[in-house]
């Protein structure tokens, strides 16, 4: 069909769109395989943990959490804590996500099991973590 390839021909390649920044300056979109793995930095520069993984609400299209593991040696005793994708803040010069909680704070902050985090759809930690980070509820 000449009419699908001169509509293609039309488009500019990927790499010449500029991406499109969020409030903070960071790009709108970006891949799971980039999050996942990240260190996790308290404003002072320490490292307290690092990304484990996401839950994503299939239904709402939305990020419900990050995973965030913090504390234990090769996984014995780390606490994975249900972090709201609103407060984890890229920071290029430190290469990790920067939070406003210190180590202390986030042990008083709501964590689990990856197991449980995730148990009935993940609602119960998507509510808990979003009351104690203070972060408006994207789902109401």
């Amino acid at each position: 069909n000449d009419h699908g390839a001169e509509v293609l021909n039309k488009l500019q390649p990927f790499e010449e769109h500029a991406p499109m920044p969020t409030p903070t300056g960071h790009t709108t979109a970006i891949r799971a395989t980039k999050v996942i793995g990240t260190s996790v930095k308290d404003t002072s520069g320490e490292k307290i943990g690092r990304v484990e993984d996401l839950v994503l609400d299939k239904q709402s299209n939305s990020i419900l959490f990050a995973v965030v593991g913090f504390g234990g040696l090769l996984g014995v005793g780390e606490k994975f804590h249900p972090l709201p994708w609103a407060v984890l803040n890229y920071d290029e010069d430190e290469d990790a996500y920067v939070v406003p909680y210190t180590k202390d704070e986030l042990k008083s902050a709501p964590h689990d099991s990856i197991t449980e985090l995730t148990k009935n759809d993940g609602v119960p930690y998507r509510d808990q973590s979003f009351a104690f980070y203070k972060v408006d509820q994207y789902w109401t």
